[in-house]
């Protein structure tokens, strides 16, 4: 998902750029602004967290681009073509790195396992 900083930014194409440069396909793709419902159950796992409503707030702040990703091992490459969550902390030519401001203004969110990625894309497509 490109998180709303992303969109305003005009990043959409340039993300999907290197996803596609990565040798990954964005086979389902369609913008879109969150409902709180939505965006507390993708942030679930947060809950109690003292950053969770402001996280919740941002990704309520803007449109965002949903997506579906295949390819070989998608998960394990997404996660390293996006970086770390600090963007201070991502390498250079990830697109955190090179994109993100703040470990909530980050660009874009990824699945970090099968489970949680079957669960995020029920909860964007319905599948």
């Amino acid at each position: 998902m490109i998180k709303p900083d992303g969109v305003a930014r005009g990043l959409t194409d340039e993300i999907l750029k290197r996803i596609r440069g990565a040798g990954l396909q964005v086979t389902s793709m369609r913008r879109m602004k969150l409902d709180r419902g939505l965006a507390e159950k993708l942030y679930e796992v947060h809950r109690g967290k003292d950053y969770f409503e402001p996280l919740v707030d941002f990704v309520l702040s803007g449109d965002v681009v949903v997506m579906t990703v295949e390819g070989d091992r998608a998960i394990t490459r997404m996660r390293e073509l996006i970086g770390v969550t600090d963007p201070l902390k991502a390498a250079k030519g990830t697109i955190r790195g090179d994109f993100g401001s703040s470990t909530r203004e980050n660009i874009i969110h990824a699945a970090d396992s099968p489970e949680n990625a079957k669960r995020e894309l029920a909860l964007f497509f319905g599948n």
